[in-house]
């Protein structure tokens, strides 16, 4: 049989603490009874207790290896990372945030996002014993393709093409430009997702129903949630719901019918919130204290585009410069 691994010995050190006898750790592992004994006696004394990472680094030297993962190295930086996808974090946010804004326990230490992927499918526990991709959005054992889902679109009267948008509002050149889908859940239920093409930020509320009348109501809270300034226009599909969009008082866009990529946001920002409200979610269990919550997550995670600052930090300062 192979030689123990770090998971293996990660998972050794879990049982411990959970105070399971070597007989049942030999078989929750699938090795032999005396491997296990042998591995604990060597690497633990009276005075100190088996830790995994302790005991890969000695079969390491034993076995004369050089070839460790940079996270197996540094444990500053794997409890970074570990904390980083704890809060939600991806590993490209982690990277990335570790170069732009690092602590400074870890100035001048980096990471790439691929090396954290492979960390985490190779071997990676956290301190508990779960698997490290459990912490990913998809919480998937191997990495999947990312897609868009199909949207339903109806022509709305008094609509103004997306062609005709404006090239400031095309180029994010400026803040108060967003993007605006409903979400479906179990049994039809829905929420309402805005989101500001610039800074990135989401609003999300909770819909009773798919009327037009709700859906503006939604989009209304997250107006008033903002300064007048942070809200001057909104990009549609072309669903029924959005029928209102003229009541808001605000410019509003529609995208080509079929043609979701041209509110890529908001897409793409669904495919986050469904790490939160998957399609088999219970919406009618969801309090508006849950979804601020999750409309917090979202906020304060850094984007790659911001210079790994959040959607949060960016609208805090475009506010705080125009009072200032």
């Amino acid at each position: 049989m192979s030689k123990l691994t770090l998971y293996d010995r990660q998972k050794i050190e879990f049982w411990i603490k959970s105070r399971q006898k070597i007989p049942m750790i030999a078989k929750l592992i699938h090795r032999d009874r005396s491997v296990v004994t042998r591995e604990i006696k060597r690497n633990s004394g009276d005075y100190f207790p088996y830790n995994a990472r302790t005991a890969e680094e000695a079969a390491n030297r034993r076995a004369k290896k050089t070839n460790k993962k940079k996270l197996d190295k540094n444990h500053d930086l794997y409890l970074y990372v570990e904390k980083s996808l704890k809060k939600g974090w991806s590993p490209q946010q982690i990277a990335g945030r570790l170069k732009a804004q690092p602590p400074p326990k870890l100035k001048n230490k980096s990471i790439s996002h691929e090396q954290i992927y492979q960390y985490i499918y190779a071997e990676g526990l956290d301190l508990e014993g779960l698997r490290l991709y459990r912490y990913l959005r998809k919480k998937k054992p191997r990495r999947q393709k990312r897609y868009y889902r199909k949207t339903r679109k109806q022509t709305i009267l008094g609509r103004i093409s997306i062609n005709l948008r404006p090239e400031e509002i095309n180029q994010k050149s400026s803040y108060g430009h967003w993007e605006s889908d409903s979400m479906i859940c179990k049994q039809r239920r829905a929420v309402s997702v805005q989101y500001e093409r610039r800074s990135q930020l989401v609003r999300i509320n909770k819909l009773a129903n798919h009327s037009a009348e709700e859906t503006l109501n939604a989009i209304e809270k997250s107006i008033d949630s903002l300064p007048e300034y942070l809200f001057r226009s909104i990009t549609f599909d072309n669903g029924s719901e959005n029928a209102g969009h003229l009541s808001l008082g605000i410019e509003t866009y529609f995208c080509r019918p079929y043609s979701p990529w041209q509110k890529g946001g908001v897409e793409n920002m669904n495919g986050l919130i469904r790490e939160y409200l998957p399609r088999k979610a219970e919406l009618d269990r969801l309090t508006i204290k849950d979804l601020k919550m999750i409309e917090n997550k979202l906020n304060n995670r850094p984007r790659k585009s911001l210079n790994y600052l959040s959607p949060n930090e960016i609208i805090k300062q475009q506010i705080g410069a125009l009072n200032s």
